[in-house]
């Protein structure tokens, strides 16, 4: 990282020339290539190698998930077969997961992002240098997102609703689903309970104690939870001008219909069997179901998809956190004011030269100072032609 000129004397970066060629903005020569090519440069992937390698990576995922299920259910014993649809539904989601997130990452600007982020995180030096920086940026980025708290604070207890909600209600269905977790009852019915993972006893609980409500009420409570949350997200893009003048109903709407859904007839169910003696259970038994799949399927491939973008975006914070611990802060060329850290703007800059962008140097400029450069050469190369 060189040191900033005068603000008086600095040069403007060099604009893409239509005829491919670049001008180095500090020295002032002309190549045929872009910055960072060399004749050994790796070719951009083609869109069937990509398809090829998604498909390869969702084949692979499902597979290991069926083995899992088979396994971890003792060879299917305690695999309850009216839970197969949710188990195929699972399936589906790993293939869709993995192949949407190597499609994700076989674009430059992600893959480079992706790497720089995990090598971070499993970085001894980063770890010797802040061990608690993980930790914290686990807490306060996945678990209590804080940035959202900055944006609105009903947002932020909206979105923290449908989170642990969400959590919740996967640390549970999931397990049951995979016939990973069982409850056994000695006497058949109970009032005694044992909570088993992979058939090895990891409680005993009385159904009929607090204890034992909260085990069969979980999916209960995680209802609870997504409904307020969700609702307030459905209102808001129905009354807020800002957030209804760009959504779009398949991305931004079925989400939040599909997560209500799901929570209400879940609730349903429950009131169902208590209070109507199980009037009308097997009907919204199918509703649940369908709610369920369809929504689990849709993950991959919807806004929800966000949800498994987010870890990696963990290893770039801590990325970006280390590059401040040790002052590589990167300074604007022009008015010498900090723009992020020295690694965070190289790694910006590679990424635009991997996508073939003749423009890398403007990273090296504060958002004030690119405005008042192109200012400059809008009045030095355009506007002196109308006089």
């Amino acid at each position: 990282m060189t040191e900033p000129p005068e603000a008086s004397a600095a040069p403007a970066p060099a604009a893409p020339d239509p005829a491919g060629n670049h001008t180095d903005t500090h020295s002032g020569n002309r190549t045929g290539t872009r910055p960072g090519d060399s004749a050994s440069a790796a070719p951009s992937t083609g869109p069937r190698s990509v398809t090829a390698r998604a498909t390869l990576a969702g084949v692979v995922v499902s597979a290991l998930l069926i083995l899992a299920i088979v396994l971890g259910s003792r060879m299917l014993r305690n695999f309850d077969s009216a839970l197969l649809p949710y188990a195929v539904a699972t399936v589906f989601l790993a293939f869709g997961v993995a192949y949407r997130y190597t499609v994700w990452i076989s674009a430059p600007g992600a893959r480079r992002l992706f790497k720089q982020g995990w090598r971070s995180l499993f970085s001894y030096e980063n770890f010797r240098q802040a061990p608690t920086a993980l930790p914290k940026m686990i807490a306060t980025y996945l678990g209590f997102q804080k940035f959202l708290g900055a944006r609105s604070h009903a947002r932020w207890a909206a979105h923290q609703l449908i989170f642990w909600g969400c959590v919740l209600a996967a640390l549970i269905t999931f397990p049951l689903t995979w016939g990973w977790f069982t409850f056994t009852s000695g006497s058949g019915s109970g009032p005694g309970y044992e909570m088993r993972i992979w058939d090895i006893k990891i409680l005993g609980f009385d159904s009929l104690s607090f204890l034992g409500w909260l085990m069969f009420h979980g999916l209960d409570i995680a209802a609870v939870l997504v409904i307020p949350g969700a609702s307030y997200f459905l209102w808001r893009r129905m009354k807020d001008r800002g957030a209804s003048t760009g959504q779009r109903f398949a991305y931004d709407l079925v989400p939040l219909i599909a997560l209500i859904v799901i929570s209400v007839t879940g609730l349903l169910l429950t009131f169902s069997s208590i209070f109507l003696h199980g009037g009308g259970y097997q009907f919204l038994a199918i509703i649940h179901m369908a709610s369920v799949v369809f929504t689990l399927i849709y993950i991959p491939f919807g806004k929800f998809f966000h949800i498994v973008q987010r870890p990696a975006a963990v290893g770039m914070q801590l990325f970006k956190y280390t590059g401040r611990q040790d002052d590589k802060v990167f300074a604007c060329r022009r008015c010498e004011e900090p723009i992020d850290t020295g690694p965070y703007v190289e790694n910006l800059r590679g990424t635009m030269r991997d996508l073939r962008l003749d423009f890398d140097a403007w990273a090296e400029y504060c958002p004030r100072c690119k405005r008042v450069l192109r200012g400059s050469a809008y009045l030095s190369h355009v506007k002196k032609g109308f006089k």
